[in-house]
């Protein structure tokens, strides 16, 4: 499964520009590939980012997550979501787990990774814990 430019340009652009909140990518099965679906805009919410994964097909993300400590320090963490519902169609959901470790790779520097099959899995709550 190849991995197009514009995926890891969006990335590094959300990484050190922080020109995004949020990335969402897809499998186009006919590019063989995976490519961008859609970008966050940095004052997207986190409920704009959740609303865009769907309901019935898998999808990766990245979100760039910012939290307070509880010492009162501003951090931010880059966390990757393997998004797959359990009503997607099972070729999809195997094609999704078979090329995500090659995918993340290309993705250098992810800091949190979440596998989801429902929306309570990706809440802001599970990231939160999983950030600190």
């Amino acid at each position: 499964m190849a991995v197009h430019d514009e995926c890891k340009l969006k990335f590094l652009e959300l990484k050190a520009r922080r020109t995004y909140r949020f990335i969402v990518y897809k499998i186009e099965e006919k590019q063989n590939g995976v490519v961008v679906e859609k970008l966050g805009e940095p004052t997207d919410s986190y409920e704009d980012f959740s609303a865009s994964l769907p309901a019935n097909e898998c999808r990766y993300a990245v979100y760039d997550f910012d939290y307070v400590t509880e010492e009162n320090c501003q951090k931010s963490r880059i966390v990757f979501v393997a998004w797959s519902p359990d009503t997607a169609k099972v070729r999809s959901k195997m094609i999704y787990a078979s090329s995500k470790d090659r995918f993340k790779r290309e993705l250098d520097g992810i800091q949190v990774e979440l596998q989801a099959t429902d929306p309570t899995e990706v809440g802001l709550d599970v990231i939160r814990s999983r950030a600190n």
